[in-house]
């Protein structure tokens, strides 16, 4: 081979054809043109979907990914384009390493954030170990999020369309999983200009509507799939105002979330009572006025950092975080206590900051990703 050959679209000195890629494919648009782009390119393509739950308690719901009707989807998408489509058992791992974490944290009052632990514990981990038992150059996936190649290596940066970003959901990926992942997606503009691909590849998916909830939780019912996975969770107890007075009773803590307003069950007081924290011990669901609700102060743990220095390097770093998916990023500094843990201070107070979720970290201007950490107590 000449030492100028040049690099392929996926970063290696080779022909498309000498380069092995296992797409994780879940049957949804966005994995299904990945994998039909880089095989239209020439890749030596090899695509694997996970089975992570019962599909056949799944398949009558629609817009999930990794049930049995995605399953298809993908095989079939694989037999139109012509390279190997495999399926997995996950569901054990899946079980292990997401669901039951999942159960546990809404019982003690966190609002956990799954579709993370997915990523980091099963697809980034056990999926990319199965990609290169393959003797794969790399693992491609339909997420919305770039890697780019910097000084250092390979940086985590937020997709071209702000609209369809998932940086909140993959701030855990490590520096050695980055070098190994591509996201072909990443850089298109909208959405639409994905499904275009699709239909230019003739796709059976193009249409195929977008995942909306967390895969295992139908219609978002929380609740149900909690109270079916522990039995006897949802005990009843009191509303409690901020100042002591009992409002009311409730069904089980596991049914409110920190921030929430609507269906207290408490109507007829005069001033608008938000959930400001979860009791789980005494079973109280804690009310008061949104100005309780504002948080400056947040402890952060379990940091993965993607920065070019040591974290711990600096008393504190000047970016900007993310404590929730759907909200902009907002100015912070943060200081370091360990190299995996922190204490971030947002110079504006966000709104209904709870245990469980993500922090974020981005750069103040550029949209690199410089990692993040999980909230651990209100």
């Amino acid at each position: 081979m000449p030492l100028d050959q040049p690099l392929n679209s996926l970063g290696f000195a080779k022909p498309p054809a000498e380069t092995r890629v296992v797409v994780a494919m879940s049957g949804g648009v966005d994995s299904s043109v990945v994998a039909a782009q880089l095989a239209r390119e020439g890749y030596d393509v090899v695509g694997v979907t996970l089975q992570l739950y019962d599909h056949g308690a799944a398949l009558a719901k629609k817009g999930a990914c990794c049930a049995g009707l995605d399953i298809h989807d993908a095989r079939r998408v694989a037999d139109e384009m012509g390279f190997p489509h495999y399926v997995l058992d996950y569901e054990n791992v899946f079980r292990d390493a997401v669901i039951d974490e999942f159960a546990d944290s809404y019982l003690a009052g966190a609002t956990p954030v799954p579709c993370i632990r997915c990523n980091e514990r099963v697809k980034f981990k056990d999926l990319l170990e199965t990609a290169k038992d393959l003797e794969a150059d790399c693992m491609a996936t339909g997420h919305y999020i770039q890697r780019k190649m910097g000084v250092q290596g390979a940086e985590l940066h937020a997709a071209a369309d702000a609209n369809r970003d998932q940086s909140y959901f993959l701030f855990s990926t490590t520096p050695e999983q980055l070098e190994y992942l591509r996201f072909p997606l990443g850089h298109l503009p909208t959405k639409d200009a994905t499904r275009a691909l699709a239909g230019e590849f003739g796709l059976s998916v193009a249409d195929k509507p977008d995942s909306q909830d967390i895969c295992f939780v139908p219609n978002g019912n929380y609740a149900a799939v909690i109270e079916k996975l522990r039995p006897g969770a949802a005990e009843p107890g009191e509303i409690v105002h901020v100042d002591g007075r009992v409002l009311g009773q409730h069904e089980g803590v596991l049914h409110y979330t920190i921030g929430q307003r609507r269906g207290l069950g408490i109507g007829g007081l005069e001033e608008p009572l938000y959930v400001i924290k979860l009791d789980v011990d005494l079973r109280h669901v804690i009310v008061g006025p949104k100005e309780m609700l504002a948080t400056r102060m947040i402890p952060v743990r379990e940091i993965n950092w993607l920065g070019d220095e040591p974290f711990a390097s600096r008393t504190e770093w000047n970016l900007t975080v993310r404590v929730r998916s759907t909200r902009p990023p907002r100015e912070a500094v943060i200081r370091p206590l360990s190299a995996t843990t922190a204490e971030v201070e947002i110079l504006t107070p966000e709104d209904g900051v709870s245990p469980g979720q993500a922090c974020v970290f981005y750069a103040p201007e550029g949209g690199r990703i410089f990692g993040g950490g999980w909230i651990w107590r209100g």
